[in-house]
């Protein structure tokens, strides 16, 4: 459920060409995030907002565009954010 929403945040904030999202929470079960709730993810997006921009700003934009999530559903979360020219 929590991959559904990233993606839905995700789409309506950047309109990207790729997004890949992978749910590792299984993986991290036990973990001191992981009983609280917080879920372990790994995205890749492709999209054109990313032109001209340092690999921080993508992930503040990413960060901004999931708001509260990153609060409550997501513990720990692997970004790979690419413009469209870098994804060949």
């Amino acid at each position: 459920m929590t991959s559904e929403l990233i993606k839905q945040k995700l789409n309506e904030s950047f309109q990207p060409e790729l997004i890949e999202i992978i749910d590792d929470s299984a993986a991290h079960a036990g973990h001191a995030g992981a009983k609280q709730g917080g879920g372990h993810y790994n995205v890749t997006i492709v999209a054109k907002a990313f032109e001209g921009k340092t690999l921080v700003q993508r992930h503040q934009l990413i960060y901004q565009a999931l708001g509260d999530l990153m609060k409550t559903d997501i513990h720990a979360l692997g970004i790979n954010a690419l413009t469209p020219s870098e994804n060949t």
